[in-house]
């Protein structure tokens, strides 16, 4: 497998492995490039989000890699020192990608965001989960630019067909918004748009009915 794989080389790659004896700290992390699975540690401070969202390379260690569709078991790739997270379509995230969250902000979270249950494509994969949006805020909006590259999906599942990709479980699936191409509301345990119940509407127009 090449060791330049990765599209984009925005700066040199520097040695990044943890000295002999000292074990790699850092968050555990699994990536999804459009051919490529990643693994590793990825050598941060606090949540794994806001370090793909600063847009710059990431020093990672303990790296294994394979290609996505399993043709080829994953194998130690020593020389790959960071990762550009533009490069990045998916990131399966772990516990300890993320703080702890205090109960105070528990409830802030509840209060201001809403959930939905979403289908987001972003071949070749589709994420199936709940996406937190703020009020005013729809599915849809996932379309458009924000300051936020990647935004957290939880409870979440990514497939490439029918098959499963990455770890069995994970605390969020993490999206690069720029590779959306297609978001819908479904329910989050088929996969599927909700069956339109039957009878008249009682008026209004809602996200559902839009996005048929």
């Amino acid at each position: 497998m090449p060791f330049d794989f990765l599209r984009r080389k925005k700066t040199p790659e520097t040695a990044t492995s943890a000295p002999a004896g000292i074990t790699a700290q850092g968050v555990a992390f699994d990536g999804l490039t459009e051919d490529w699975r990643l693994t590793g540690r990825m050598m941060i401070e606090g949540r794994l989000s806001d370090a793909l969202n600063k847009r710059e390379p990431i020093d990672i260690v303990e790296v294994q890699w394979g290609p996505i569709d399993g043709s080829e078991p994953m194998v130690a790739a020593p020389g790959l020192k960071t990762v550009d997270p533009y490069d990045l379509v998916v990131v399966l995230a772990g516990e300890d990608s993320k703080p702890e969250m205090t109960e105070d902000g528990k409830s802030a979270h509840r209060v201001h965001k809403v959930s939905y249950e979403v289908a987001i494509e972003v071949p070749p994969y589709r994420v199936i989960g709940t996406v937190h949006l703020h009020p005013g805020s729809e599915p849809d909006s996932l379309l458009s630019r924000s300051s936020e590259m990647f935004v957290p999906i939880v409870a979440a599942t990514a497939l490439m067909g029918d098959l499963r990709v990455g770890a069995e479980s994970s605390s969020a699936v993490l999206v690069n918004r720029q590779y959306i191409r297609g978001v819908e509301q479904v329910d989050a345990r088929t996969g599927e748009r909700h069956e339109k119940l039957p009878g008249a509407s009682l008026g209004g127009v809602n996200w559902t009915d839009r996005s048929r």
